[in-house]
């Protein structure tokens, strides 16, 4: 049983949190290379690359440690864990796919490797091995948590294919990540639940949990899109903007300057002029915005962290906080 002592108060970091849970996260990892059928050669190549590029591995994070603390067996644990780290991979997959997108995670995408038919294909059969992983957990409820997600997700997607783009407002923004995001989260903090038979108020505050550190953490990873370095983004700086996406910080920017004539400019269609947007990027990292949206990030994750009080009270109650706070001090 993970412990806290008053000698040792400071939040853990990514990095720590991981070292904790590694056995349990080596069994996700496990479970995710495991192959329920004769895959296709090339598909399965292809399933590894995907698996290999890595990623934070934050949601079977978030579901170990909800196991943990509330004592849920860790066999279908790392079943839930794998699933939702799959569907997550896969929808990186057809992202990239209708965004055109060249890296992720600084590695090529795999659509800059195969033709658009294939790609397709490779990540619908992603969705159905996660839809597999999730049901070897047994467990009804977790499959119509994982179900409702992935519905969400999809319709997320076309939200923001449709309506995501003109002019953007902080409703529309919400619901877009909570759909991206959000949602993906509140299935790895509520399945544990599910898997260790908690009460339905339990349940519903795990809920809460996932979703308020869930849009704590998109609304970050909004963030380092105009603060990090391209490098260690690994993808170009200010890759919404040139999507044509306005996320919080240039929301929040445009809030305060209605009528700067750059942002203007990409409302009016010209989102995929580079230099336009390395301007509005500038423009956006001089001005208060980031730290206002690094504020709203910190609400979010106070607001998750407060759900956890009528969880049980043990170490790794305080790993799940320690985890949200860590969403909002990474820097990639």
């Amino acid at each position: 049983m993970l412990t806290t002592t008053m000698a040792d108060t400071r939040p853990k970091t990514m990095a720590e949190l991981l070292a904790l849970i590694q056995p349990d996260m080596a069994q996700v990892e496990a479970r995710m290379r495991e192959t329920a059928v004769d895959e296709n050669e090339a598909l399965h190549r292809a399933i590894e690359y995907l698996i290999a590029a890595g990623g934070k591995r934050v949601r079977p994070a978030m579901t170990v440690l909800a196991g943990r603390m509330l004592g849920a067996a860790p066999g279908p644990i790392a079943y839930l864990g794998a699933a939702l780290e799959m569907l997550h991979t896969a929808s990186l997959v057809h992202d990239d796919l209708i965004d055109g997108a060249l890296l992720r995670r600084g590695q090529a995408t795999l659509n800059t490797q195969w033709n658009a038919s294939a790609t397709v294909l490779a990540g619908d059969f992603l969705f159905g091995r996660a839809a597999d992983l999730a049901a070897q957990t047994d467990n009804v409820a977790v499959m119509r948590s994982f179900a409702r997600t992935l519905m969400t997700m999809v319709n997320g997607e076309l939200n923001q294919m449709f309506n995501g783009r003109g002019h953007p407002t902080r409703e529309g923004y919400y619901k877009r990540i909570f759909g991206k995001t959000g949602s993906l989260f509140v299935t790895a903090a509520e399945g544990p639940a599910f898997l260790a038979g908690a009460a339905p108020a339990l349940v519903a505050a795990m809920s809460v949990y996932g979703r308020e550190v869930g849009i704590a953490f998109q609304i970050m990873d909004d963030i380092l899109d105009f603060t990090a370095d391209a490098s260690h983004l690994g993808k170009p700086v200010g890759s919404d903007l040139q999507q044509g996406l306005f996320t919080l910080p240039a929301l929040l920017y445009l809030e305060g300057r209605p009528d700067d004539p750059n942002v203007a400019a990409l409302l009016n269609g010209r989102a995929g002029d580079a230099t336009l947007v390395a301007r509005v990027v500038d423009s956006v990292r001089a001005s208060g915005a980031i730290q206002a949206a690094l504020d709203e990030a910190r609400a979010y994750v106070a607001r998750g962290v407060a759900a956890l009080a009528s969880a049980p009270d043990n170490g790794y109650r305080q790993a799940l906080a320690d985890l949200a706070t860590a969403f909002v001090t990474r820097d990639l």
